[in-house]
C-alpha cells in the first residue's frame, strides 16, 4: 500500500513508518520542516493535506501540536469541512477515554502536565464523531506508551482503557493493522499491549 505518515519523526509516528516499511509497504514520510529526509507539510495547510490524503490508500496523522493546541483543534475543524475522500487515521490521546462516570483526564490524579493535550484531543474527537461521509478512525494509545519491545499482540476496547501500557512498537502494529483491515471507520478505538511486562521489556 501507499501510506503517507504526517508527523513521522515523532516517538509514535516513526514508528508508525518502521512498521509499516518492515511490512513491504510504501511510506511517504512528512514533518513540519522537511527534515532528516521527510517531506515538509503543516497541519494547517489543509490544502495540502488533503491532496496527501486523497492521493494516498492511507493516511496516518500522528501530530500532537504541544506548541499550540488552539490551532491543533483549527487544523483538524479545517480538514472535516474540507471533506477529503481519501482514508486517514489520527493518533488520539488517552485522555478522552472513559473511566467510572467521566474520562480520565477528569480524574483528580490525570497529570496536570498532560490535561491540556488531554482536552485538545477530546475536542478533536467530538469533532470528528459530528462529521459526515469521512474516512477516519482515530487510535488512542493506553494511558503510559513509551518505547519498548515489539510484542505484536495487543487488546483493543472503544471508550475504555485495553490496558495500562502500550509500547510505541504495539502501538504501530495496531495501527498498521487498521489500515490493512479497517475495523473501526467512523470511531475512536484504543490499544494496550497484551503482555505489558514483555512490552516494557522485562
Amino acid at each position: 500500500m501507499n501510506i503517507s505518515v504526517i508527523g513521522a519523526a515523532g516517538m509514535v509516528g516513526s514508528a508508525i513508518v518502521a512498521e509499516a516499511k518492515d511490512r513491504g509497504h510504501q511510506v511517504t514520510s512528512y514533518t513540519r520542516s522537511g527534515s532528516a529526509g521527510t517531506l515538509a507539510l503543516d497541519l494547517a495547510n489543509t490544502a495540502a493535506l488533503v491532496e496527501v490524503i486523497n492521493s494516498s490508500e492511507a493516511t496516518v496523522i500522528s501530530v500532537a501540536s504541544r506548541d499550540d493546541y488552539s490551532a491543533a483543534i483549527a487544523a483538524h475543524r479545517a480538514l472535516i469541512a474540507a471533506a477529503p475522500t481519501g482514508r486517514f487515521l489520527i493518533v488520539g490521546g488517552a485522555g478522552a477515554l472513559n473511566a467510572g462516570e467521566g474520562l480520565l483526564l477528569d480524574s483528580p490524579d490525570f497529570p496536570e502536565e498532560y490535561l491540556t493535550e488531554a482536552k485538545t484531543f477530546a475536542a478533536v474527537l467530538d469533532d470528528y464523531r459530528a462529521a459526515s461521509d469521512l474516512n477516519w478512525t482515530m487510535l488512542a494509545p493506553s494511558p503510559m506508551i513509551a518505547p519498548g519491545a515489539r510484542t505484536g499482540d495487543y487488546r483493543t476496547e472503544l471508550d475504555v482503557p485495553a490496558g495500562m501500557f502500550v509500547s510505541t512498537q504495539d502501538f504501530a502494529v495496531a495501527a498498521i493493522d487498521e489500515i490493512e483491515n479497517p475495523a473501526h471507520v467512523g470511531t475512536r478505538f484504543t490499544v494496550a499491549s497484551a503482555d505489558e511486562a514483555a512490552a516494557q521489556g522485562q
